[in-house]
């Protein structure tokens, strides 16, 4: 018997390909589907279109608990520092002192080569040492031990740097280093974008209050890449929304390194920004969503089974593919205590800091 009526838009060919990026991307929204649908297929179908042939297939979405099974067995707890965290080289005068090998890496960009007048009265190296200690230790510049030189003069020199962009050469050029010795190409074409509100002191300076996070103080969006290198910075008052701060940071990224064709982020980026982005750099959002997220749903077949199984850890946590990997170089920063909180007025002196932050992680890894 034939069909009577108008005939089915989706062939059995393009029903393959609706059941690859479901597949693909089990937590897309509806809006997100129709997009993906029309790029991979060529043809534009409305959400209900595709949800009435989802369900002919035996696949459906239901929103439902992620359900946990927390195992009984205790892993062993460490806590505070090690023999290996306490380790230091007879070079240096404090733990966040570069060693000989760090200092070589990056000497030539310290280094002041044909210049007129006096020479320096202090060593380049022993001035980026002071800089390494405050923003490890998270001191004042007053309070500088005497091993270093003069507070003010060490001040003056890290001015100088941040503004001439000292302490993110030091990092690219570990940052290609490290991407080479990971037998990855020096200029990636994938980053993750995540943004994290911080307080402020009364020192004074740019701030806001972030209603969501209840934090009165700064935002700092960060990109990476796949590896949770640095890429770009952007210091912004809290009280600005994640896509409105994010902006500026995508274009520095974008300009810097076109490769990047990919850019993975959170829920809050979601939407139109998502589109925009896409349409003035030409770069793919991917919207990575938790498997909690009750508002989007689970794939089922028509026997009630969960199509996507989300494993768990036996503690509770469930890794987000590529979101995890800003959300640990957040963690990595917090390591220096002069991030934990913001002490400067200018928000490009709050960026300086994460620059020769993820540098001397750098410069450890690519030495030890």
């Amino acid at each position: 018997m034939n069909k009577v009526g108008r005939p089915d838009k989706i062939s059995a060919e393009h029903m393959n390909m609706l059941l690859d990026l479901v597949r693909e991307r089990p937590l897309m929204t509806w809006s997100e589907l129709e997009v993906a649908f029309e790029g991979k297929t060529g043809v534009a179908v409305h959400s209900m279109t595709l949800r009435r042939a989802l369900r002919r297939a035996g696949v459906t979405r239901q929103k439902a608990e992620v359900k946990v099974e927390l195992s009984g067995k205790q892993r062993e707890k460490r806590y505070g520092y090690t023999a290996a965290h306490r380790k230091k080289a007879p070079e240096q005068l404090y733990a966040s002192s570069l060693t000989d090998s760090e200092w070589e890496l990056v000497a030539d960009l310290f280094e002041a080569t044909g210049r007129r007048g006096l020479p320096p009265s202090h060593s380049r190296r022993s001035m980026l040492d002071a800089c390494c200690y405050v923003v490890r230790t998270g001191c004042a510049w007053r309070m500088l031990p005497q091993g270093f030189p003069h507070w003010d003069n060490v001040y003056k020199t890290f001015r100088r740097w941040s503004s001439q962009g000292k302490f993110e050469q030091m990092h690219d050029r570990l940052r290609s280093q490290w991407r080479q010795r990971e037998e990855r190409d020096a200029n990636p074409t994938a980053a993750v974008l995540d943004a994290q509100s911080t307080r402020h002191s009364p020192q004074g300076g740019e701030h806001g209050y972030d209603a969501g996070k209840k934090v009165k103080g700064r935002k700092r969006s960060l990109i990476v890449d796949t590896l949770g290198l640095l890429l770009a910075v952007c210091v912004t008052s809290a009280s600005l929304q994640d896509r409105d701060a994010a902006q500026s940071a995508v274009s520095y990224a974008r300009n810097k390194y076109p490769s990047v064709r990919t850019l993975f982020v959170d829920g809050a980026y979601a939407g139109q920004w998502a589109i925009a982005m896409q349409e003035r750099h030409g770069i793919h959002v991917e919207v990575v969503r938790s498997p909690a997220n009750r508002n989007v749903g689970r794939w089922h077949t028509s026997d009630q089974k969960e199509l996507f199984v989300v494993e768990t850890r036996p503690d509770g946590f469930i890794p987000l593919a590529k979101r995890w990997v800003v959300e640990r170089t957040h963690a990595w920063n917090e390591r220096a205590r002069r991030l934990i909180m913001h002490h400067d007025r200018l928000n490009t002196v709050a960026e300086a800091w994460v620059w020769l932050t993820e540098a001397r992680m750098l410069a450890r890894r690519l030495t030890t």
